[in-house]
């Protein structure tokens, strides 16, 4: 199974791919549409995953991703120097299950999560909030925190339809 990392890196570079070149990849595509297919059956939203993961720790990132075929929430959290990977379910919105991050590469990007997070003045739901609100008709599907030139700032995913769009939200 591919870490955590991965899928985020690769979900990243499809869409600077897009911004950059204009047009998708068939695969692109079809990744795209998968997602947006199973998002319309999802009654939970990315702002309640992020609710829900608050029992686990402070939120410090979170997306929809299709694994094995089937649509997931996954929220980091962090609560000290421990960190988790918690499962939404996209049907009801609360917590499927929830287990300490353990990966290399999943708990370095954990680490760099914590960093922006703990320089926020801003929750990421709020951040969620503000990029949904600003861009009507869409629904956010990741928020990622990251520090830019100093700042901290939230990159958030979001989707309409069958287009993804990037935004970023100042968290402080």
């Amino acid at each position: 199974m591919p870490s955590q990392t991965v899928r985020w890196v690769s979900l990243i570079a499809a869409i600077s791919f897009w911004s950059v070149a204009g047009t998708t990849a068939p695969a692109e595509e079809r990744a795209i549409a998968t997602l947006a297919a199973a998002m319309k059956n999802a009654t939970a939203t990315l702002q309640r995953g992020l609710r829900a993961g608050k029992a686990q720790g402070t939120p410090i990132s979170a997306k929809f991703e299709i694994e094995d075929g089937n649509l997931q929430l996954k929220i980091y959290t962090m609560k000290g120097d421990d960190f988790m990977e918690v499962v939404v379910d996209p049907n009801t919105g609360t917590i499927a299950k929830a287990e300490e991050i353990t990966d290399a590469m999943d708990l370095n990007e954990a680490i760099e999560q914590k960093t922006a997070v703990a320089k926020a003045k801003m929750p990421l739901l709020a951040a969620a909030d503000a990029a949904v609100n600003a861009n009507s008709g869409s629904q956010a599907v990741s928020i990622v925190p990251e520090l830019k030139n100093g700042q901290a700032t939230a990159e958030v995913i979001l989707l309409a339809g069958n287009s993804l769009k990037k935004v970023t939200e100042q968290l402080e």
